[in-house]
């Protein structure tokens, strides 16, 4: 594994420390130590099966609901750890947003996808919602397009539009971390141009961990890069490092492979 040159991002959001995933007899993922930059954006890369979504659900614990799944060393957010078993769990996956590669908003109105969830973590203030649920669809972009129909089924919306509805869900619990599983390769160009342009915004205010298969993407929008791979049957991370540098200047051959269309 090699690391490149930390970039000037102060402070760690996310610490990885010898963290494997198996899968009863399986090894997914093995002894990865990575430190994500608090409120950067970084993109994992890598062929499938390299363990990238496997790394990503570990760190809201939603591993914790797969059968026969045990995740060893440890995940630290913002310096604590979320591998105690006595953890709230309920509190981590507030703290830690995720997005799914397909959109996935509740069957309720635009509004009862923003509203169900902030009642279900206790805001009870019907004001303080409605200013929050505003607040979240003109971060994502969404405000001036549904603000007359907030009432009708979010599952009407256009394929980008959920997506960015499904964002807007999970800013407004006003997370720490943004994890994102392949975001926009189930929307249309135009749809994903759209949600990839937001998740740059999101740049400086939250953590953002996003899988990605897209190398183009990852270069556009990611301050760092973790490369991934199967080497002996499980995952390894291989290398990472400010963007720039790991595209231009790989240190490892199976990076300067992959990202030059070679392997993967």
């Amino acid at each position: 594994m090699i690391r490149e040159n930390a970039i000037a991002t102060p402070g760690v959001g996310i610490q990885l420390e010898q963290v494997s995933i198996r899968y009863g007899n399986r090894v997914a993922l093995f002894d990865v130590d990575l430190n994500v930059p608090r409120g950067g954006i970084t993109a994992l890369i890598g062929p499938s099966g390299c363990g990238k979504t496997s790394l990503l659900t570990s760190v809201n614990r939603l591993t914790d609901l797969i059968p026969g799944c045990v995740v060893g060393g440890d995940i630290l957010i913002s310096g604590e750890t979320i591998c105690d078993r006595s953890i709230d769990l309920i509190g981590l996956r507030r703290r830690v947003g995720m997005i799914f590669q397909k959109p996935n908003p509740f069957p309720l109105s635009i509004r009862k996808n923003i509203d169900l969830p902030l009642r279900e973590h206790g805001i009870r203030s019907r004001e303080e919602r409605a200013t929050i649920l505003e607040s979240v669809l003109k971060d994502t972009g969404l405000y001036d397009e549904v603000k007359d129909r907030l009432d009708a089924p979010a599952l009407a919306l256009s394929g980008g539009q959920q997506q960015r509805l499904c964002i807007a869900r999970a800013l407004a619990l006003r997370p720490e971390v943004l994890l994102m599983d392949e975001p926009c390769s189930a929307l249309d160009p135009l749809s994903a141009g759209v949600v990839e342009d937001l998740v740059a915004t999101l740049r400086g205010q939250y953590t953002v961990v996003i899988v990605t298969h897209n190398l183009a993407q990852a270069r556009r929008i990611a301050d760092e890069v973790a490369l991934f791979w199967v080497p002996n049957g499980s995952g390894r991370l291989i290398e990472w490092g400010p963007t720039e540098a790991l595209f231009n200047s790989p240190r490892h051959p199976l990076t300067a492979a992959y990202i030059r269309g070679h392997r993967g």
